[in-house]
């Protein structure tokens, strides 16, 4: 039986990620500083090949154990799969944000993914074919304005997935990274907006009527990034997963000119705001 361990496990992409793979009869480690979360996951999946426990990612020693106690569980204590899903976001002005607010975002974003990989990469040496999979963002293609560390974190998660995707070859495991659009997750209406210029909170339904019907940027199903997921992990070579597709090319338009796509998002800004509020 195959075994996957995700944080953030509790809503959202990584709640979707933990039903599609225990549907496909994978035995799961959920993890989420939302109890209520996990016990509402729990009620719906069953106890059967699901493994819960409340985890603040920040919290190392918190971590590190729930990843090997959980993995003790498993054929030999490997791990085909670490998921390190958990994220935050504080937006406005750099300036705007405080500064506390801000290292936060770097403890869940960035930090607890190395805490993740740390963790994880006995485990997964010990399964053949296992990866080390991450939550990027589409905010990972170019630095976005008015999520300036959020945006930074998620570079630094791109930028560590390429680093180890080389180097843990030599351990066999795969690593690789999903870098998702406008997702309809609790994130669009719990990320704290700390300037005058950024808005009302808006409900989730508001905030679904606005959002573009299509193009990169239309509004994606949590689902989407779970199959993304799932997709990874059996694909043997692919780096980066961008949700939807179309978002790659940002990536690829950066790099004949960043100035271009800076040009661009520096016009669009205003617009950008306004379709926020």
């Amino acid at each position: 039986m195959k075994s996957v361990f995700i944080t953030g496990a509790g809503s959202g992409m990584g709640r979707e990620g933990a039903k599609l793979f225990h549907a496909k009869g994978w035995r799961v480690g959920a993890v989420d500083r939302n109890p209520q979360g996990l016990t509402s996951l729990s009620q719906q999946l069953g106890d059967e090949r699901l493994w819960t426990r409340a985890v603040d990612v920040t919290d190392k020693a918190a971590l590190d154990a729930a990843v090997a106690d959980f993995c003790a569980g498993n054929p030999g204590g490997g791990l085909d799969m670490m998921w390190n899903n958990a994220g935050i976001g504080e937006s406005g002005w750099f300036e705007d944000v405080p500064y506390d607010a801000a290292m936060r975002v770097v403890e869940v974003n960035f930090k607890a993914v190395l805490t993740g990989a740390y963790a994880a990469l006995p485990h997964l040496k010990k399964s053949t074919g296992s990866l080390m999979f991450s939550t990027s963002s589409s905010s990972a293609t170019y630095g976005m304005p008015q999520l300036a560390v959020y945006s930074a974190t998620k570079h630094a998660v791109k930028g560590l997935t390429e680093a180890l995707s080389v180097e843990w070859r030599r351990h066999g495991v795969r690593v690789a990274d999903v870098l998702p659009g406008l997702i309809d997750t609790a994130i669009l209406t719990s990320t704290p907006s700390h300037s005058e210029a950024s808005v009302q909170v808006r409900s989730r339904d508001e905030i679904r009527a606005a959002a573009p019907k299509k193009g990169m940027f239309r509004l994606m199903p949590a689902s989407s990034v779970a199959e993304a997921a799932w997709r990874a992990y059996h694909h043997p070579t692919r780096l980066h997963w961008y949700v939807p597709k179309t978002i790659r090319w940002i990536d690829r338009l950066k790099a004949l000119s960043p100035e271009l796509v800076r040009g661009r998002i520096t016009k669009a800004l205003p617009a950008l705001i306004r379709d926020v509020q």
